[in-house]
C-alpha cells in the first residue's frame, strides 16, 4: 500500500492555532494530533476528517498528504526516546512537562550525544532571566537571542553539517519559529531539527501541544515521583518515524509489544496500589513482573547528571535497546531482580 502521511509543515504554516480551529468545525484535537504525529495512519483516518483539515488549511489533498516521503531517524543512544518516539530529521520534536521533570536535562544530554556524532547545537534564548538554562548551555555551540539573529547563524553554519535546535514556546506562540522554518526550507535548508520546550510547563494542559509536530515526548508526573528517569511517557510520546515504511519492521514489532505490555501494567500497578500483590490475578502476574523489568530497564544513566548522581552516564545504540527489550518481552530476563535493570546501560550478556 502506498505510504502516506500529513504534511505536518502545510498545516503549521497555514493553521497556527490547530486546536481551536478543529474543535471549530467539530473535529476531535486529539484525533488530530494523533494524524499530525504518525500515531493514527492517514490510510486509517476518515475520510471527512481528511477533507476538513484540508478545507482548514486551504489547500487540496493532494497538497495535504503527502505519498512515498522518506524520512530519517535520529538515534540519540536514550532507549525511551528511539523505542518509543524517535526523532524525525529535520523535524519538530514538542517536549510536554511541568517545571522539574527532566525535560532540559534530555536536551542537555541529546545535545552532549550529538556533538560527539558531530551535530552543532544552537539555542534561542528566551526573553529574561532563566537560571535553569546555565547547565545546558555548557552543551551549546551557538546561542541566538533573536529569530533573526537565529536565521543568520543557521545561514552562517556549514551546509553539510545538520543543526538541532532548542527554543523556548515564547517564540512558538508568536508563529515566529515556523516562520523562520518555512523560510530555511524555501532557502533548501533542511538540515534543522527543532526542539521546543516549555520553561513555564502551559502546554501540559493543551490537547495539542504546540501545533503540529513531528514527535512528541510526553513527560509523566507518576514516573518522576518514583524516580524513573528519564521520566518520558512510552505509550502517550510518539513519533511519524514510527510508521512502518520509515522503519524496520522488527522495531515496530518491538516498540507495539513494549506499549502493549506497559499500558497493562499500569493498570495492574493501579490494582496493587489499592489492593496488594493480592489484588493482581494469578494469570496475570507475569505480566506485572515483566512490566516492571521493562520500566526499570528503560530509566538510563545520563553523562550531564554524572556530578549529581555519582553514577556513570551510559549510551545505548538502537540495536541493542532492541535486543535487551526483546529478551524482556519473551522472558529470558524472568529471573533478574528489578534493582539489576535499573538505571543501567545496554544490559551485559
Amino acid at each position: 500500500m502506498e505510504h502516506l502521511r500529513l504534511n505536518v509543515s502545510l498545516l503549521k504554516k497555514r493553521v497556527p492555532n490547530l486546536t481551536s480551529a478543529a474543535r471549530s468545525i467539530g473535529l476531535r484535537p486529539a484525533t488530530v494530533s494523533n494524524l499530525c504525529t504518525g500515531k493514527i495512519p492517514v490510510g486509517r483516518a476518515e475520510v471527512k476528517t481528511i477533507v476538513a483539515l484540508a478545507s482548514l488549511a486551504k489547500c487540496s489533498l493532494d497538497e495535504l498528504i503527502l505519498r512515498d516521503e522518506s524520512v530519517e531517524m535520529i538515534e540519540t543512544k536514550i532507549k525511551v526516546l528511539d523505542l518509543f518516539a524517535p526523532i524525525a530529521k529535520g523535524g519538530t520534536v514538542g517536549l510536554v512537562a511541568r517545571p522539574g521533570m527532566g525535560q532540559l536535562v534530555i536536551i542537555d544530554e541529546l545535545f552532549r550525544n550529538l556533538k560527539k556524532e558531530g551535530y552543532v547545537t544552537m539555542l534561542l534564548k528566551p526573553d529574561g532571566e532563566h537560571p535553569e538554562l546555565n547547565e545546558m548551555i555548557e552543551e551549546v555551540d551557538i546561542i541566538a537571542n533573536s529569530i533573526e539573529e537565529a536565521y543568520e547563524k543557521v545561514k552562517e553554519t556549514e551546509q553539510q553539517k545538520d543543526i538541532v535546535f532548542a527554543t523556548d514556546r515564547e517564540h512558538v506562540l508568536t508563529g515566529e519559529i515556523f516562520d523562520l522554518q518555512e523560510k530555511l526550507k524555501a532557502e533548501g535548508i533542511n538540515n534543522v531539527t527543532t526542539f521546543l520546550v516549555d520553561l513555564k510547563g502551559e502546554v501540559v494542559d493543551e490537547n495539542i501541544p504546540f501545533g503540529p509536530l513531528e514527535t512528541l515526548w510526553y513527560f509523566d508526573a507518576d514516573l518522576v515521583a518514583r524516580n524513573k528517569y528519564p521520566a518520558v511517557n512510552p505509550i502517550y510520546s510518539t513519533s511519524t518515524v514510527l510508521e512502518g515504511a520509515h522503519l524496520d519492521e522488527s522495531h515496530v514489532n518491538i516498540q507495539q509489544r513494549a506499549q502493549k505490555l506497559l499500558r497493562r501494567y499500569r493498570e495492574l500497578r493501579s490494582l496493587v496500589s489499592v489492593k496488594g500483590m493480592e489484588g493482581i490475578p494469578t494469570s496475570e502476574l507475569e505480566t506485572y513482573q515483566r512490566g516492571e523489568r521493562l520500566e526499570a530497564y528503560l530509566t538510563q544513566p545520563f553523562f550531564v547528571a554524572e556530578p549529581f548522581s555519582g553514577r556513570k552516564g551510559e549510551k545505548v545504540g538502537l540495536a541493542d535497546t532492541l535486543k535487551d527489550v526483546q529478551s524482556i518481552l519473551n522472558g529470558s530476563l524472568d529471573g533478574a531482580s528489578v534493582e539489576s535493570l535499573n538505571n543501567i546501560g545496554k544490559i551485559t550478556n
